[in-house]
């Protein structure tokens, strides 16, 4: 894996800004809510831009507008610089995340180098959902929630323990196809999302790794955004950030260990000028991988 120099990661972040420049304008002109969130808030806050080692933006966007967002890109944006990506039926991503690629950038990441996928730059949107009081349904939402992160990544997860990923291994044996595992992840998504995001007292992330899915933050967190400089130019973050970040990240305002100040994002290729298409078969997609 090769080393990525900090000039790289600046260019990086550049190309980045780009995208959400985009989005920004995309969003306000259709009143979608969104907040840029994990390290681009921290950012936004500790450094009034990107933390110097991230690579990359993630938001949040509320359930409904994250499925409008979808409806409204592919009518108005499909075949455009910037493609939207999401898992469905017939699209494979090892990702539970919506995407916005750059298609005339490349990115190619380790863990999805085997997939024909849009390989570009990208912005990561993750959903927020209402969270119901009941504790009972809290911890069938949560089991929902671990089902369609099972079958929409088509792996057991590996950081919860032993009996959990034999469990999840099960799960995939019986439901062997893609498009089966389709139908199961998305029912567990359709059951998952079923709070209302604004009507809940408390709000949480879903389609986020464990130690993130069972946050409940307070509704008001994300009630209203607020607009804080990033790069440059105001950008929406959540009205309660602190509460959010302290309740996710910890002591956010102290610097991690120099040792741990790198791209969290295990990168195959970059290629900033060009598309990911030329190299399909020479960095993803490669023949041996599909023998």
């Amino acid at each position: 894996m090769r080393e990525t120099s900090r000039e790289e990661i600046r260019a990086l972040q550049m190309k980045s800004l780009e995208i959400l420049k985009v989005f920004d304008r995309f969003c306000r002109k259709h009143k979608l809510r969104y907040f840029l969130c994990g390290g681009c808030c921290i950012g936004t806050i500790r450094h009034h831009g990107f933390i110097p080692w991230d690579d990359d933006i993630d938001v949040f966007m509320p359930r409904p507008d994250y499925e409008r967002l979808r409806r409204l890109w592919q009518k108005e944006m499909d075949g455009t610089q910037y493609a939207l990506c999401r898992s469905g039926p017939d699209c494979y991503l090892r990702s539970m995340l919506t995407a916005i690629s750059d298609e005339k950038t490349t990115f190619i990441k380790e863990r999805q180098a085997d997939l024909d996928i849009c390989h570009g730059v990208r912005l990561e949107i993750l959903p927020l959902d209402g969270c119901p009081d009941n504790r009972i349904l809290r911890k069938l939402q949560i089991l929902c929630a671990l089902i369609f992160q099972i079958f929409n990544l088509q792996e057991p997860p590996t950081s919860k323990g032993k009996a959990l990923e034999w469990i999840g291994r099960a799960m995939l044996f019986l439901v062997p196809t893609q498009k089966g595992r389709f139908r199961v992840w998305r029912l567990a998504e359709k059951l998952m999302s079923r709070y209302s995001f604004d009507k809940c007292r408390l709000t949480t992330e879903l389609c986020s790794r464990y130690q993130y899915m069972v946050n409940e933050y307070p509704a008001w967190v994300f009630e209203k955004a607020v607009f804080k400089e990033f790069e440059g130019k105001k950008f929406p973050i959540p009205l309660g950030y602190d509460t959010y970040l302290t309740m996710a990240f910890g002591d956010y305002m102290e610097l991690p260990p120099a040792e741990k100040q790198v791209p969290k994002h295990d990168a195959v290729f970059v290629d900033l000028e060009n598309g990911y298409g030329k190299y399909k078969g020479i960095y993803y997609c490669r023949q041996e991988e599909n023998v």
